[in-house]
Formats: C-alpha cells, structure tokens, sequence
C-alpha cells in the first residue's frame, strides 16, 4: 500500500477532530483542512493546508481531495438539525471527487446507531439505536443512507462507529473493535485519533465498519 504523506481531513476544525490534528503533526503527516469558518482555522503550520469552504460544496470537495492520498472524515457527530442530510451529501462528494483522482481510501466515523447486515447488536445498542431514531429519525436516516452508499462503491472505505466520545488528551484503557456489536459505552478522542491515522495502513477493516470503544 502506498504510504499516506497527505490527508484531506473533513471536521478537523470541530472538537473530537482537533485531536485528530494534533496527532496527524505529531506522526509528520501532512493536511489538507477543509475550514468552513476561518475563525476556527488551527494556528499556521508547515504541514498544514487550509480549503476554505463548505462540505456540502462538490468543488470545494474536489479541491480538497486532489493530491491526497486518503480521505479522513470526522464529521459523523454533532451536526446541528438544520443540516440532518449532510452525511450523506458529504460522502456523495468525496466519492465523486476520490474517482475522479482515482484515490481509494476514505476513513469516516458515525454512531453506533447505523446498521450493517453483519450485526449481533446487544440490548444495549439496540436501545441505543431506537433511541436516535426516535429523537433524531431524518439523520439518522441519512447517517444509514451514507452507509449505503459507501457499501456501493468501489472505494477502499472504513466506517468507524462510535459510542460517546470523551474529549480529553488522556489515554483510555485498551480499545477494542468489533464488526458485530459496540464492546464499550465510551471512547476517548485521543484513542480515536491514532485509530483513525492506523487505518491509514492497516487493511483489516477496508470496506467495513467496525464499532470501537475502550474496554
């Protein structure tokens, strides 16, 4: 596989993907940050690229991607309810925009409330999932149709489903994965990061899309 020297990095500016920078600079790699408010815009860095622009723009989406060898997408939490679609729209562009460049691999998180046919999902999860599709139906729909439509193509994705994220810069306990169930109620945002940047190598969950949690 060739080795990753440039991400395009979507939700880097929000709070669980500032982790997620800081631990890209610390490893030399660089970003290309897709920042919709420059006044959110990260210090100035050697490594660091900034696209201004917004995620639901496809040009702005083709700009961001050109030139990079990897998609990294954290935009799966916390999205306000006037945009419940953009999961979805989101996924749509950088798939468009990874063919046309022929780039192949896009990592992403989401809730653990979206579906895989491969799921054993506990009582727990379960109500976890009822919940949100109670409370939030119209994104969580479209965080299931961003599912399918990664199912779809002929990227090399990785779809991370995630239980609370805590944001603090102190390790967790070990993390655990699973493609059938979430193994933990919780996930700390510097676990992720590095699980996020190990993906960019590791081929163990290519096309998948495992729960994570600390255990």
């Amino acid at each position: 596989m060739k080795k990753i020297i440039k991400v395009a990095l979507i939700g880097g500016t929000g709070k669980s993907g500032q982790y997620l920078v800081k631990r890209l600079l610390a490893k030399g790699i660089s970003i290309r940050l897709l920042v919709r408010n420059a006044d959110h815009a990260p210090e100035s860095h050697p490594l660091i690229e900034i696209v201004s622009g917004d995620v639901n723009d496809s040009a702005t989406i083709h700009k961001l991607v050109k030139g990079c060898e990897a998609t990294i997408s954290t935009l799966g939490l916390g999205i306000p309810p006037s945009e419940p679609t953009i999961f979805s729209q989101s996924t749509r562009y950088v798939l468009q925009a990874m063919h046309s460049y022929r780039l192949k691999r896009y990592i992403l998180i989401t809730g653990l409330n979206v579906d895989s046919p491969y799921d054993q999902k506990s009582m727990a999860t379960q109500q976890a999932t009822i919940w949100m599709k109670t409370h939030y139906p119209l994104s969580t729909a479209d965080k299931q149709l961003e599912y399918e439509l990664l199912a779809k193509s002929s990227v090399d994705w990785t779809l991370v489903r995630l239980p609370k994220i805590e944001l603090t810069n102190e390790y967790g306990r070990a993390i655990e994965a699973s493609l059938v169930d979430c193994p933990g109620d919780a996930i700390t945002a510097i676990d992720l990061a590095d699980f996020l940047i190990a993906q960019l190598e590791d081929r163990s969950y290519i096309r998948k899309a495992p729960f994570i949690a600390n255990t």
